[in-house]
């Protein structure tokens, strides 16, 4: 994918998940496997090689970048960028007609989140 065009959904998980936590503002990578395992965050369990090459890709995609901001030297602190944030907004859609899709099926009771 060229750097500047948004990734086709869906998402893979750990993708939603890191983009997801991101969503609220700058995070190192250990509070985004901590956001990625709580069921808001997608409940994903995301190990530091999944975590980090992912994080490198999605830098070359335009995704995320390195915020700059750090209250450790040892912490690398990513933030979305416009274009992550356009790919989590269509992923977004995407899942939530599908929720729509499954209630209108009888598959999910209104207001049911599991």
């Amino acid at each position: 994918m060229a750097t500047g065009t948004a990734p086709a959904a869906p998402l893979s998980p750990a993708v939603f998940a890191i983009l997801l936590s991101l969503a609220e503002n700058d995070k190192h990578g250990y509070q985004m496997m901590k956001d990625a395992r709580a069921p808001e965050g997608g409940g994903v369990r995301l190990g530091p090689g999944t975590l980090y090459g992912s994080l490198d890709r999605m830098m070359r995609d335009g995704l995320v970048e390195e915020s700059g901001v750090s209250d450790d030297e040892r912490r690398r602190y990513y933030r979305l960028t416009g274009l992550g944030r356009a790919a989590l907004a269509v992923e977004l859609e995407r899942l939530d007609a599908a929720v729509a899709s499954a209630r209108s099926l009888g598959l999910l009771a209104h207001g049911d989140r599991s």
